[in-house]
């Protein structure tokens, strides 16, 4: 089919065209920082999205399906109709299939119809996201098997459950989406295994820290395999899934929820021979302009970004990360000016009431990175430990040989512990050592802390090894 171009469009008045693939969180919040700085005489915006949803919260996907959160919308920040309102041309349901650097055009294809058309830009935005790994086994495109990225993903993984008799699930996986999915599954009342191919859930985490989570997820009454690997999934008389196969197991299954991660989704832009990095994600400058391209700019899951403690470039997916890349994208698309500067790593999640938090280098990435570092852990409660309700947590922290550097912190424990990873992840962007956080001026009352807060705890001994180490 040939695709008409658009190239008809009316100039005169010198109007610009900011085009956007993409209509989820770094697309989306582009679009919406570029319409605050200019107004449609002077900048027209076209955006694209093959999906049904906009501007949505993945991360809450696994809340709605466990039914914590009861209703889908309420994960949508703003509809493609309030988009609409606000002047930007949202173009639902249309895939971008190609983009042509040198003619400063993109072609895409509306899914309902199957018509294709050329739309030019004068700047463009590449907020592709990222899609789940899907290994190539025998029987992984079988009804019953979910992948988890999306909305329209999450909607169907809920129409499977609805209409499937059995209640076995297993989880492929055992990332934050994997412990996550499970929990949401058992909640649904389903007998849930998770298999697993690391030595312990949450590869984010040391395996001692993993180790923490592994007994909380079989806390639920969940089946947690380690060290195994999927070599196929099998499939009944129906074609629908029936089991897991490993190398020396079968799981039955009913419905399989893929948890194993995500990559970059930067399929167009190989294609149109953009710069992509070691991890497959695209390469910009700190004004997240796509290295060598003046007039292209990316953000998101798509992109990889300045590890600031290790100076590497790595991949993390997280909405938070998209949604500041696109405000940076957008003040620059929109005439102004802002930066990234990179990122420490930070990530939390929960299973059941065991919170999980995590920032900066892990053992292997610091061995990685070429760092010599000395490791310690402690145990705290997260209030004085005479006040009700004082739960235990367990923290680990790593800092540079001789320096002292901060270089990583992990922390696992209940009620109260997660969000202590904040004041790391300050202390790494500001290169502290961990003889200087001992010193932090943090707030304390019995309710909320012991005198020495837990970070202050192991930032004490991490400090007393470093003195030790360099002697």
């Amino acid at each position: 089919m040939s695709a008409s171009d658009d190239r008809t469009r009316d100039t005169k008045r010198g109007t610009e065209r900011l085009v956007v693939i993409g209509g989820d969180a770094a697309g989306m919040s582009a679009a919406s920082q570029a319409r605050r700085l200019k107004g449609p005489d002077e900048l027209e915006i076209v955006a694209f999205e093959r999906g049904n949803f906009t501007s949505y919260s993945a991360c809450g996907i696994p809340y709605w399906v466990s039914g914590d959160v009861p209703d889908r919308d309420r994960l949508i920040a703003r509809t493609p109709e309030e988009h609409l309102a606000r002047d930007i041309d949202l173009r639902m349901r249309t895939e971008v299939m190609e983009i042509d650097v040198p003619g400063r055009r993109v072609r895409a294809r509306a899914l309902e119809t199957g018509a294709e058309s050329w739309t030019s830009y004068d700047k463009l935005v590449i907020a592709t996201g990222a899609r789940p790994i899907r290994p190539e086994l025998p029987g992984i495109d079988a009804p019953g098997v979910h992948g988890v990225q999306t909305l329209d993903d999450g909607q169907a993984l809920l129409d499977t459950l609805a209409t499937t008799k059995g209640r076995r699930a297993v989880v492929v996986g055992a990332g934050y989406i994997g412990v996550e999915m499970a929990e949401a599954l058992i909640t649904r009342g389903y007998e849930v295994t998770v298999v697993n191919r690391g030595q312990e859930p949450m590869s984010t985490l040391d395996p001692d820290m993993g180790r923490l989570v592994h007994e909380a997820v079989e806390g639920l009454g969940i089946t947690m395999v380690n060290e195994a690997e999927v070599t196929k999934l099998l499939t009944g008389e129906d074609g629908k899934v029936r089991a897991v196969v490993t190398d020396d197991a079968e799981y039955p299954a009913d419905v399989v929820v893929l948890g194993i991660g995500v990559r970059p989704e930067t399929t167009l832009a190989r294609a149109a021979g953009l710069p992509l990095g070691d991890h497959g994600g695209l390469l910009t400058d700190l004004a997240m302009r796509v290295r060598g391209h003046e007039n292209i700019w990316a953000g998101g899951d798509c992109v990889e970004v300045l590890d600031l403690v290790s100076g590497r470039e790595r991949h993390i997916a997280l909405g938070t990360h998209a949604n500041k890349h696109g405000q940076v994208i957008g003040a620059n698309a929109g005439g102004g000016y802002a930066t990234f500067p990179g990122v420490v790593g930070t990530a939390v999640s929960k299973v059941c009431d065991l919170e999980i938090a995590r920032t900066g280098l892990r053992e292997k990435d610091a061995h990685r990175a070429g760092l010599r570092f000395e490791t310690v852990t402690i145990e705290s409660t997260s209030r004085a430990g005479y006040y009700p309700g004082a739960a235990l947590m367990t923290v680990k922290m790593l800092a540079e040989h001789r320096t002292g550097r901060l270089l990583g912190v992990q922390i696992v424990g209940r009620e109260g512990a997660a969000k202590r990873v904040d004041i790391a992840a300050v202390a790494l962007t500001a290169r502290m050592t961990v003889e200087q956080m001992t010193a932090l001026d943090l707030g304390y009352a019995p309710p909320f802390s012991p005198v020495w807060d837990p970070v202050l705890v192991a930032a004490r001994k991490a400090s007393t090894a470093v003195r030790k180490g360099a002697s």
